[in-house]
Formats: structure tokens, sequence, C-alpha cells
């Protein structure tokens, strides 16, 4: 019979522990050690055998036995020093740490490299959708060069609310956070940082060219309001957190996160709840959408038990495993402003309701190259003010963002600017 292939994990919390239920299923594999917070921790897991458990990682990353590292605890610090030492010592790593791969991805890949060994990383982009792989492998004959995805459920969670319920931020926020969607610092997820983190890697091994983390604009749902969900509604578009990615020809990348007017018409603007989903578009395959559970205990599991079992098929059976799965990216994207980029905006402008007032805010757009294709105006309150609705054409964001600094002089106020689908 072949040997068992020797598991240790770093971490036992949510991800961990569908983790290690989920290997017990297979025969070929066994969990030797899994380093936890508390030893003293009450756990319900059957099965679990609790002298295997200790409070020390580097009795994992460097105990001999141990063949795969799956490191579950995210964040950089002790992740980062673990993962080097692990594959210092002759480990092959599994890990569903966006942030990481965002940030140190490039010196860690490079250092498994030197020491032939593989990190894999299917859990860190998009939870339990098949991505990485098919990206690597199945789709590795296209030239993809577009990108828009949502890959945060928090936030895709809170704007559905929002959407179904006609109720503010605030109100779905502190709903999600009581349901356990939303942490109770839910900075990471409402500002964007955990999209970008995974933007920043999917770019990467999508455009075959490194995206820097700290070049990505970010833009998070915080200030989207209930009046911006009615009116993308009107106008046959739902509002998502998105995360998009360009790369031209030359090489030049624009890449970013933020909230978008999306048509209804597409089906990302149907992507609802937790539920995460990836568009691509390229050539020969034209577009891909990929969609499914985006975290949670089992979905999770399952990329990172489907990385464990890819790299335990081939230990032992060659000198040099899994060599499409190796990063190969060298060069660095030109990295676009968002400053420099075009775009389609939506406007929501609270206006006194003075005549030749829409004609101001016309004139003001015109002035900046800037065509619109619909102007509203709603209604009048009883101070006298109208809530102005208005979608441009593609029109450059350093035109637009002059625009709104001269409407604002002018007397009005930009309640939103949120970019619209193109």
């Amino acid at each position: 019979m072949e040997r068992k292939i020797k598991i240790g994990l770093i971490g036992l919390g949510t991800v961990g522990s569908g983790v290690f239920k989920t290997l017990k299923n297979f025969d070929n594999v066994e969990v030797v050690k899994i380093a936890v917070k508390n030893i003293n921790k009450p756990r319900n897991i059957e099965g679990l055998d609790n002298s295997i458990l200790t409070d020390n990682p580097y009795e994992i990353v460097e105990n001999p036995e141990i063949d795969i590292v799956a490191e579950l605890i995210g964040g950089i610090d002790p992740a980062f020093d673990l993962i080097k030492k692990a594959i210092e010592n002759g480990k092959h790593i599994v890990t569903a740490n966006k942030e990481l791969l965002a940030k140190q991805g490039e010196e860690l890949f490079n250092f498994a490299e030197q020491h032939n060994k593989v990190i894999l990383y299917e859990a860190a982009i998009a939870g339990g959708i098949p991505l990485i792989m098919p990206v690597k492998t199945i789709l590795a004959g296209n030239k993809i060069n577009k990108i828009e995805a949502i890959l945060n459920g928090t936030t895709n969670y809170i704007l559905t609310k929002m959407d179904m319920q006609g109720a503010s931020y605030d109100d779905v926020l502190k709903e999600a956070q009581e349901l356990g969607y939303a942490e109770s610092n839910p900075t990471g997820d409402v500002e964007g940082f955990d999209a970008a983190y995974k933007i920043a890697t999917l770019a990467t091994i999508t455009f075959r060219k490194r995206i820097r983390i700290e070049n990505i604009y970010r833009e998070g749902i915080t200030k989207i309001r209930p009046e911006d969900m009615k009116a993308a509604n009107d106008l046959g578009y739902k509002i998502k957190l998105i995360a998009s990615g360009k790369i031209d020809d030359e090489g030049n990348a624009d890449v970013r996160v933020h909230p978008m007017l999306v048509s209804q018409k597409t089906a990302l603007a149907h992507i609802d709840y937790v539920t995460n989903a990836v568009h691509l578009s390229g050539h020969p395959v034209g577009e891909v959408t990929l969609s499914g559970p985006g975290a949670g205990e089992f979905p999770t599991a399952s990329s990172v038990v489907g990385d464990i079992l890819n790299i335990s098929a081939e230990i032992g059976k060659s000198d040099y495993i899994l060599p499409m799965m190796r990063c190969r990216h060298d060069e660095y994207a030109n990295m676009i402003d968002i400053s420099e980029t075009k775009n389609k905006y939506y406007l929501s402008i609270n206006a006194h309701n003075n005549i030749g007032v829409i004609g101001k805010i016309g004139t003001i757009c015109a002035e900046n190259n800037i065509s619109l294709a619909s102007i509203v105006q709603k209604c009048v309150s009883d101070d006298n003010t109208a809530d102005i609705t208005v979608i441009t054409e593609i029109a450059s964001e350093s035109a637009m963002q002059n625009a709104i600094k001269l409407i604002e002089q002018d007397g009005s106020k930009v309640n939103s600017l949120i970019r619209v689908q193109v």
C-alpha cells in the first residue's frame, strides 16, 4: 500500500474545521497535527483526537513527518514566517490567505520555486468556486483581457438587502452583524480591502503580469444610499461592489474595486446575498461566468481539500510536481491610475429648485467634455430643493471630478457618484 500523505493544519476555525471534517473522508491522507490558539477550547468536531492539537505552529512547520501544510489563520504575521519555514523544511503549502498573497505573494512564490515546492491557493479568491485551477489549465490557451467579479459575500449581502428592503446601509449592516455575515469591525469588507486583495491575485494570474496591491483603486459601499438603489432600479441597473480588471495589448492594466451600476441584463446583476461570481472575457473562449458560494465552512474547505489532494496525488511521482500551477509571472503590469481612466457615471445631485438649474449642470458637463445620456429631476422637497439624477456617456475621470467641484461651487450638492458598467 502507498503511504498516507501527512497533513498539518495551522488553524481550526470555521475553515480549518471544515477541512478536517472533509479530509476524514479520504484514506490516502492523514491530519497528524493541528495548531490552534487555545488547546483547551471546547470543540464539537467528531473524530478529533485532542492529542494532535498544539498551540505552537512551529511544531507543524518543523515536523519532518509532515508533507503538506495548510495555513488557515489569515493575515501576515505569523503566517508569512510560518509558510517560509515550512517551505524551507521541504513542505508544500495550501493557503486561503488572500491578504498574504496580495502583499507578499511574489516573495513566497519565488521562495517556493527556489526550494522546488508548490503553493496552491484555490480558496483564497472565491471560496468554493473552482477558479485558479481552471484559469491555469483549461483556460491556459486564452488571452483573458477583462475581469468583472463579485468577490465579497458580506458587501453583496448588504447591497442585496438594501435593494430588496429599501433599507439604509447602517440598518442592514447591523442586521448582517447579528446574523454573522459581517464582522463586528466590518472595515475589511465594506471598505473594499478584502475584494482588493482577491482581485490583485486573480488579475496577476489571469493577465500573467504582476499587479501591485498598492496600485489598485479601492472604494467601499458605505456611501451607498437607499435612494441610489431605487434610482438604479428605475434606470435598469443594480448596484454591486465590483472588483474589475482590464489589460491592453501593451500591458497597461486598470485594476480596481468600487461600487458599480450593473445592467440588469447581465448575470452579475442577479448574483445576490453571499454568492460570489467571476466573469472573464478573452480570446478564443469569449465570455465565461463562474459563480457559487464565496465563503463558509464547507465551500472554502472544498477548495482547500482539492488543493491538498492535488498535491498528494503528485508526491513521489515526479521531482517537479504541478508545473502548470506554479507562478510564472516575472513582469509587472503598467498600472493605470483611476484619474487616467474613462467611465460612464451616475450622479445624484441635490440642487435648489431654481430656473435653469438643470441647464447649469448641463453646461458645466459640456464645458468638461462630458456628454449626458439622461438627466431627470425627481421631486421638489419642502426646502425647495430638487433631486436630480444624471447618467453620463463615457467621460474621463479627471473631467468628471472637475465637473463635480464646479457643480458644488454653484451651490448644489453631489450626494453620490457611482461608475456605470460599460
